[in-house]
């Protein structure tokens, strides 16, 4: 069962993942995409992963732009879980880069 993490640990987690934020106990990050057909390419691969996981994030759709918030719903914050898909979403939007 994944713990929230310290603030010790979200601090070194993310200069890790310098295109995200910690807002409200979640990781957060904004993507603008090519277009909307790209924008639901990605958010179905994220789904897959999210799925494969049994880890699933907030996704905002507007357009083609897209907004993720990771949280451990059940433990109230982030936790390692939101660490690793932060990462495994950072890789899905690098490779539609």
């Amino acid at each position: 069962m994944a713990e929230l993490l310290s603030d010790d640990q979200l601090n070194d987690a993310l200069p890790k993942l310098p295109d995200w934020t910690a807002q409200d106990a979640a990781l957060v990050r904004t993507v603008e995409l090519a277009s909307f057909p790209q924008a639901i390419m990605v958010v179905n691969r994220i789904a897959e992963i999210a799925e494969n996981d049994n880890h699933h994030p907030d996704i905002d759709i507007r357009y083609k732009t897209l907004t993720f918030r990771l949280s451990t719903h059940y433990k109230g914050g982030i936790t390692a879980l939101d660490v690793s898909l932060a990462e495994e979403i950072d890789g899905v939007l690098d490779a539609m880069a």
